[in-house]
């Protein structure tokens, strides 16, 4: 018996009647009607009411993941207040009067406009050519004459590299490379470098040339002559230096011996230039 209860669901047992038929050979026999087992019947909704529900389910987590996200922007984003700054806009002009920047690198050599200019104290004379020239001697008084024409002038670093200028010119006279000599000499001391090199060359001998070391190296003479400074400087140093022929033996010279040598050279400069470079525009051996 099935019937509805109150809340409108089918309740009650069914009970289905079932036929079977038996045949006998030619002969129908009369169906035997029994009933079966009660079964318990399913409760079924109608299908709108099944499809609503699914519906409600859905509509629920799409609502519920609409807050989070909502939330979650807020949190990142935040509100606005009013008092935001406009897009940043490229084409616009813009007034930087007034603002700062730490992090600003001023290149080497400029100062900011409000800086305070401190005035740079000169050495005393008998100190800024300490261990180069005596006070008051007349080679002191030339380097003052130079360092007044040219701001950037350093006694000891102009020592230095006239120390690593001799050693390249004398190994490239050796050597021939004339290109190297061009750089470092003046055009009169060039011809004579070269018309040495050409006689070499026409007679097939060779250079070897080795420096052992360079023992010391002073500033002997030091003047302004119009806009050219000049400076003069002895070298004493060993080297070992042969000579040999077409044939290779030697003609002058000695493989094994080391040699002392001083020679005595005077580099000049246009302190007008902007080429830092000095150049060899003299020489002759020392004693």
């Amino acid at each position: 018996m099935v019937r509805l209860d109150d809340a409108g669901n089918w309740t009650g047992l069914w009970k289905a009647p079932h036929r079977c038929l038996h045949r006998d050979g030619n002969r129908s026999l009369p169906a035997q009607i029994f009933e079966s087992a009660d079964l318990p019947l399913i409760p079924r909704r109608p299908a709108a009411e099944s499809v609503q529900d699914v519906f409600d389910i859905y509509t629920i987590i799409f609502l519920a993941l609409a807050v989070f996200i909502f939330l979650r922007l807020r949190s990142v984003l935040g509100q606005r207040t009013g008092r935001e700054r406009p897009p940043y806009d490229p084409y616009s002009a813009r007034d930087v009067r007034g603002t700062t920047n730490d992090n600003v690198v001023r290149l080497p050599g400029r100062t900011a406009p409000d800086a305070v200019q401190k005035p740079v104290e000169a050495p005393e004379p008998a100190e800024r050519w300490k261990g180069i020239a005596e006070p008051g001697s007349a080679i002191a008084t030339g380097l003052e004459a130079i360092a007044a024409e040219d701001k950037g002038f350093d006694a000891k670093h102009f020592i230095t590299g006239s120390r690593a200028a001799y050693e390249m010119i004398v190994l490239a006279f050796a050597e021939g490379d004339r290109r190297q000599l061009k750089n470092l000499l003046s055009r009169e001391v060039y011809e004579g470098f070269d018309a040495a090199i050409r006689e070499r060359e026409t007679k097939g001998e060779s250079i070897e040339t080795r420096f052992v070391s360079i023992d010391k190296s002073e500033i002997v003479a030091a003047e302004m002559r119009g806009r050219m400074a000049h400076i003069t400087v002895r070298f004493l140093s060993q080297l070992i230096s042969v000579t040999r022929d077409r044939s290779g033996t030697v003609i002058e010279g000695n493989a094994e011996k080391v040699t002392d040598v001083t020679d005595v050279w005077t580099f000049a400069r246009d302190v007008t230039s902007r080429d830092p470079n000095w150049k060899l525009v003299a020489t002759e051996a020392g004693q």
